[in-house]
């Protein structure tokens, strides 16, 4: 076939125009793996009292039991994109996806501390291929000139997830109890499981060639050349320090602390709160979506994330210091929270754009690694900056923190968006092409 009749160097695009239907069903289908694991991630949100009432434990170490999914995620994160790259995407993705139920339900049967973190264990290490088989699948199905849109809607799946992890695991958890709920969820696992099974394809019929040129090129680079490659370009990690960066609110008020925080500092109800949590998703999953298209539009993919980084400052500066927030107040700035910092999006698409088509999934997976090694460290860090000062006192079992002890805790991320933004400038600019290699 002509060049004049590919996109972009990929598919060929009557091949593109036949499959889109088949392209959306396939890669959102994908992403519904990512949508589960966004539950397992954020449900602690909405449990974290009775956690710590459960297992007896403290702020801090109901951040270490949430980071158990994190430290899986940065051990095979990395070892899952060298797969993807190398083996059927599919069978990867049912394979994690049967691992991160097979998790959820010890979690939920856990009556110590340590099989708990066994089943958060074994969660995380589906976790590792969750986005990435997005990723991969969806350069397959689609051309660079949709990256960031696809790549948004993705997010916007797993945004769902984080969505369900608020206010209906709240009530679920609060009429039928905590491991009930988590049962429900291990069995939502397995439907989605059989769902990925019927509907989800590697590759578009006719891709044969593409996919034989991404092999060929694979081979004739060598394992250790084709990791060096990924690990020795200074973009990929710039790409993933300011995606990590961007992403601690997700980590630390939607996973972990947010319905917690506002309880404490806001001084209003649990429920309340699950609402404001909530709405943080709802950001994110029209932000992820809009960044996305907006950068596609303008294609350009710096200047996005640049605005993305100062709008999240900001808003992030209001809700920390202005005085006597209404309610309305607070809702409006958890949405915003997470509509301006879904500019983080942006960073998969410039990485996929800056690296071989060949090694899209490793790549990516350097921005996975240090994502996820940022909730390593910063849930625990947030729940030992809230120690740090803490006086104390108990209330019905678990730890009483006061709103300084919160707000102390807080400032991480204002100073996070700071230096994510020095980072985007140090990005290069792809104009939403894909580099050639030879």
């Amino acid at each position: 076939m002509q060049a004049a009749n590919t996109i972009d160097g990929d598919l060929p695009t009557d091949m593109v125009k036949n499959n889109s239907i088949k392209a959306w069903v396939v890669t959102l289908t994908a992403s519904l793996f990512f949508f589960y694991i966004f539950i397992q991630l954020n449900l602690f949100n909405a449990i974290d009292v009775e956690l710590m009432q459960y297992f007896q434990i403290d702020a801090m170490q109901l951040g270490k039991l949430s980071s158990m999914f994190f430290y899986a995620n940065v051990l095979f994160l990395f070892p899952a994109g060298i797969m993807l790259d190398r083996f059927s995407t599919k069978k990867l993705l049912l394979a994690a996806c049967l691992l991160a139920t097979v998790g959820t339900l010890i979690f939920a049967k856990a009556d110590t501390f340590m099989i708990a973190a066994v089943g958060r264990f074994l969660v995380g290490i589906g976790g590792a291929f969750s986005f990435l088989s997005c990723v991969k699948i969806a350069t397959r199905w689609f051309p660079p000139s949709k990256m960031a849109l696809v790549t948004g809607l993705c997010v916007t799946m797993a945004m769902l997830g984080g969505l369900v992890a608020q206010t209906p695991l709240t009530v679920l958890s609060s009429t039928i109890g905590w491991q009930k709920a988590l049962l429900f969820d291990g069995y939502l696992g397995v439907a989605i499981f059989l769902v990925i099974f019927t509907l989800v394809k590697d590759a578009p019929s006719g891709a044969e060639s593409q996919l034989d040129a991404d092999k060929a090129h694979l081979d004739s680079l060598g394992f250790w050349r084709s990791i060096g490659l990924v690990m020795l370009n200074p973009q990929n990690w710039f790409g993933g320090i300011y995606t990590a960066l961007m992403n601690l609110p997700v980590f630390l008020l939607g996973a972990l602390f947010g319905i917690h925080y506002l309880v404490e500092v806001q001084g209003i109800s649990t429920m309340q709160a699950s609402y404001a949590t909530t709405l943080f998703f709802v950001g994110v999953i029209f932000g992820s979506p809009f960044f996305g298209w907006f950068s596609d539009h303008l294609g350009k993919r710096i200047m996005p994330m640049v605005l993305g980084a100062i709008s999240s400052l900001v808003v992030m500066g209001i809700l920390l210091f202005a005085p006597n927030l209404s309610y309305s107040a607070i809702l409006l700035l958890f949405f915003l929270v997470g509509f301006v910092t879904s500019s983080q999006v942006l960073s998969y698409p410039t990485i996929a754009e800056l690296n071989p088509s060949s090694l899209t999934s490793t790549a990516v997976s350097v921005i996975s690694v240090v994502i996820m090694f940022s909730g390593v460290v910063f849930q625990p860090f947030f729940g030992w900056v809230m120690q740090f000062n803490w006086d104390g006192a108990m209330k019905n079992g678990a730890p009483l923190y006061s709103s300084q002890d919160f707000q102390n805790a807080m400032l991480i991320m204002p100073v996070s968006f700071i230096v994510a933004l020095v980072i985007a400038f140090l990005m290069k600019e792809t104009n939403c092409e894909m580099k050639e290699y030879k």
